[in-house]
This record gives structure tokens, sequence and C-alpha cells, in this order.
């Protein structure tokens, strides 16, 4: 579909191997596929000029996702669907455009970021009573932060806590504040009534204030 706007969303995943890069390296990535892609990016004004594409929220590394947002702006109008092939042709292991369409809504409405963890206990706890302390008025948790540290109530920044076994392995599910604050899905670890040996999680959808997906 060609469109006359030049001013595009596009929705990504980054999984496997892909999600020891890091933020940078992840945008030179993008750079570096639309180049082979034939997409001509428009540049921002000034002594010096860079390509006008952002990430709506920096994935953290070791994170995958399903639904990160990249918003760009190209000189010209674009075949969306034919840029998505082109992309993937150009992309490295671990990448996958799945969509572009007008970035019509600012990325500053996203509220919450939906999530899936994979958790790893040596021996399978009660997982009803994990969630246990998301029940309460109050959640209070230690974030650290580039300056210092700050305490989150961790009953507000959530929603939907949830803890689920098929018997062998044991899945987190919630939804997290992706901005004001920015909730690592890690911190879910440390309040759950017994810590796992380690974690997995997945971005696995975007939502606004109002829980409604958010495009």
């Amino acid at each position: 579909m060609r469109c006359a706007m030049s001013k595009y969303r596009l929705k990504f995943e980054k999984l496997g191997r892909a999600v020891w890069i890091s933020h940078l390296d992840t945008m030179e990535t993008w750079r570096r596929a639309f180049r082979r892609a034939d997409v001509t990016l428009r540049h921002s004004e000034g002594f010096n000029p860079h390509p006008l594409m952002s990430i709506a929220l920096p994935l953290s590394v070791g994170q995958e996702s399903v639904c990160e947002l990249l918003d760009f702006d190209t000189t010209h109008p674009i075949e969306r669907a034919e840029t998505v092939r082109r992309l993937n042709d150009a992309l490295p292991e671990g990448f996958r455009a799945l969509d572009i369409t007008i970035a019509a809504k600012k990325c500053a409405l996203i509220k919450w970021v939906a999530v899936e963890g994979v958790l790893d206990y040596a021996e399978l706890p009660d997982v009803p009573t994990l969630t246990e302390p998301f029940r309460g008025a109050a959640l209070p948790i230690v974030k650290k932060t580039k300056r210092g540290e700050t305490t989150l109530d961790l009953i507000a920044c959530t929603r939907r806590v949830k803890c689920s076994t098929d018997g062998v392995t044991v899945t987190l599910r919630a939804l997290v504040s992706a901005q004001e604050p920015t909730v690592n899905p890690a911190l879910l670890l440390d309040a759950l009534t017994v810590k796992p040996l380690s974690a997995k999680f997945r971005r696995v959808e975007l939502y606004d204030a109002n829980e409604n997906v958010f495009e």
C-alpha cells in the first residue's frame, strides 16, 4: 500500500541470540537494514545530521520481544508490505520486521508492557502462592538507577500478576509500567515468595493507560 505520508511505525521481533545486542547496536542494525533495503531515511538538520528513527521503549539486554516499535521518517512514500519483505531480507538472525503502519499516536502514550517470564526452579514451588505479595495494599521494592536507588510500589506499577505451571516449568505473566516509572520485569522476581534460580523474560504486547493495545 502506498501512502503520501513519510512518518511510519515498524513493529518487529528481537529473539534468540539477538537479545544480547545492545540498544545502540540495535539502532545501527536497523540503519544498515534500511540502507540495504533501499529505504532512504530522512535526516535531521544541523552540523551533525542523523537518521530520523527511534525505538519507543529500549529493550534491556537479555530480554526477548515480539512487539518492539520503531518510528522512522522517509524522504519519499514507501510500499509498506514490500518494505517489510525487503527489510527481512536484509536483517540478521533474531530480528524480524512484522508490520509497518502510519505513526499516528505518540509513543509517550504507552503505559503498560505485557511480559512473560519462564522461571527456573530446582524444585517446583507451590505456584498459587508465589504471587501472594502482589495481593496486598502496597509492595515497596528498591530499584537501582544511574542516579542511585529509589523505592517503587510494585502494586501501583503492575497489573494482572499471575504464575502458572505445566507441571515442569513456571510461567510468570504481568503488565508492568512502561514509563514514569519504567519497571524491569526482573524486579518482580524479588517480590515472589520463592525466588527462582533464573528467569528469561519476553515482551509480548504494549498497552495504553486504558489497557488497550497500542499500535
